[in-house]
């Protein structure tokens, strides 16, 4: 498929480099042609010295003819409005805009245009590699507002419907594993011993969530 990319930086070259390992055809935009330089010579895709957005400098990257779309650049505005010409104007499937402002990603998601929130991104990759997997979100939206998180739940939760613990905590329980078995937990699921289970949170019940999950539950629940 061919893939044009918008921004020359340390992303946009690296993504462009392993979809051309792929085999994908590539272009790649970004106003100041020295950027360039970090595609090495091996780089055999199209490269488009102009505004990322324009229409001109898109149809000379081959828009018309693309099958996906991501901004890369360092500037929200102009990741957001390229990514938003690329779909409503030459009708790409696939878009994705990086987003350095979580709160805009998650109005751009709403707006239909998937987003990457890099700094909620990169923070729970460091957390993951600095405290173990079992201290991260497996998941975060793009947004970086909900996460699926493992919790650990108490024995004395054992035999009673996973309703309970989400009414005690005002989490979301979306995922049990069994017995090496993932499903999604329905009305009647109770927990049952050995399961691990996953949660979806926002930042601010999060860590209650945790406690009251690892803590014996109250008798009148």
């Amino acid at each position: 498929m061919h893939i044009v990319i918008m921004g020359c930086g340390r992303v946009g070259s690296s993504v462009a480099r392993s979809l051309e390992r792929l085999g994908h055809s590539v272009a790649i935009i970004d106003n100041d042609p020295a950027a360039f330089r970090r595609l090495g010579p091996e780089f055999g895709g199209t490269q488009v010295t102009g505004v990322g957005f324009a229409r001109e400098t898109l149809v000379a990257a081959g828009i018309e003819r693309a099958s996906a779309f991501a901004a890369v650049s360092s500037g929200d505005n102009s990741n957001i409005i390229a990514a938003r010409v690329a779909r409503e104007t030459f009708g790409v499937d696939h878009v994705v805009a990086r987003i350095y402002d979580a709160k805009r990603a998650a109005v751009y998601e709403r707006l239909g245009i998937p987003t990457v929130a890099t700094v909620p991104w990169a923070s729970e990759r460091l957390l993951r590699t600095l405290l173990g997997d079992g201290h991260a979100d497996e998941w975060r939206d793009p947004s970086g507002h909900v996460a699926l998180t493992q919790v650990v739940v108490h024995e004395g939760w054992v035999g009673r419907p996973v309703s309970d613990l989400e009414a005690a905590t005002g989490a979301r329980v979306g995922c049990v594993i069994r017995f090496g078995e993932g499903r999604v937990p329905v009305g009647p699921t109770v927990f049952q011993s050995g399961d691990k289970v996953y949660v979806l949170v926002t930042d601010d019940i999060s860590e209650p969530t945790a406690q009251t999950a690892g803590a014996a539950p109250e008798r009148s629940l």
